[in-house]
């Protein structure tokens, strides 16, 4: 059965996706145009929940993606929280997590459902995430992150990784193939809508920051994560949290939260 078959399965589309935003008007222009542009061949909705931005940025998205389905927050509830506004009401057989500082490469949608198509017992993937405009892959945790990655991680310089690090982002793996990861970028993530339906989305207790470690952990009890090269997106990589105190104590907070939350599966874990 082809992709245009399947997809009469749904009464609407095959994948759906959300973008959460707060003043992202300098980027989410660009992640607009490539999702429309690089996302061919598959029936696809867009979501774009709006955290009161007060740049303008609801305004652009109306006038640059009209078909996009934009839904106003009176507050800024935050990443996760945002992302589950629309969860509820998808009828979709996939759902990517779009972030506004990301543009899309070569039908990078569309292979990821092909792949998934292939692969019922995955049920979440993570693209290949570079730098803007080159082929350089952003060193990202790709195991479950504990005090020592975190700290490789935040102490890293321009220089190349370190083997903590290195073991962190998974560097010893043969990254041409896909394989299984404990932790996924928030960036950008392809996931099976069932699934993130079962286990009720993000948990809203974070509001920015390590949702995405712990909503991986929790997907992969329901089948398979994995890292796939196949897809390729550009991130505008800000890295805030090293730039603004409020970010960084709000990810201390998230940090906390989450080391809590899965202190039982850390008993053996190298500190």
């Amino acid at each position: 059965m082809g992709m245009a078959e399947k997809a009469e399965e749904y009464q609407d589309y095959l994948v759906t996706g959300s973008i959460v935003t707060f003043n992202s008007i300098s980027t989410i222009e660009a992640a607009l145009r490539t999702v429309r542009e690089q996302t061919k061949g598959v029936p696809f909705h867009l979501y774009v929940i709006d955290n009161s931005s007060q740049d303008g940025t609801a305004a652009l998205v109306k006038r640059v993606d009209p078909q996009a389905q934009v839904l106003h927050i009176h507050w800024n509830v935050g990443f996760g929280a945002g992302h589950n506004l629309v969860i509820p009401r998808l009828q979709s057989k996939y759902h990517a997590i779009i972030n506004p500082d990301i543009e899309l490469r070569e039908d990078a949608i569309a292979k990821m459902a092909r792949y998934m198509d292939e692969h019922p017992e995955v049920v979440l993937l993570s693209p290949r995430i570079v730098f803007p405009g080159t082929q350089q892959d952003q060193i990202l945790g790709k195991r479950n992150p504990t005090l020592r990655y975190l700290a490789a991680s935040r102490l890293r310089g321009s220089g190349s990784p370190g083997e903590t690090l290195s073991q962190y982002a998974m560097l010893d793996q043969n990254r041409d193939e896909p394989f299984e990861i404990e932790n996924a970028t928030g960036c950008f993530m392809f996931i099976r809508t069932a699934a993130l339906q079962k286990i009720g989305g993000f948990d809203e207790r974070y509001f920015l920051y390590f949702e995405d470690c712990d909503i991986t952990r929790k997907l992969a009890k329901e089948g398979k994560t994995l890292y796939f090269p196949g897809a390729v997106v550009d991130h505008v990589w800000h890295r805030e949290s090293k730039k603004s105190l409020r970010l960084m104590l709000v990810q201390i907070d998230s940090m906390v939260k989450y080391f809590w939350k899965w202190r039982k599966g850390y008993k053996n874990v190298r500190w």
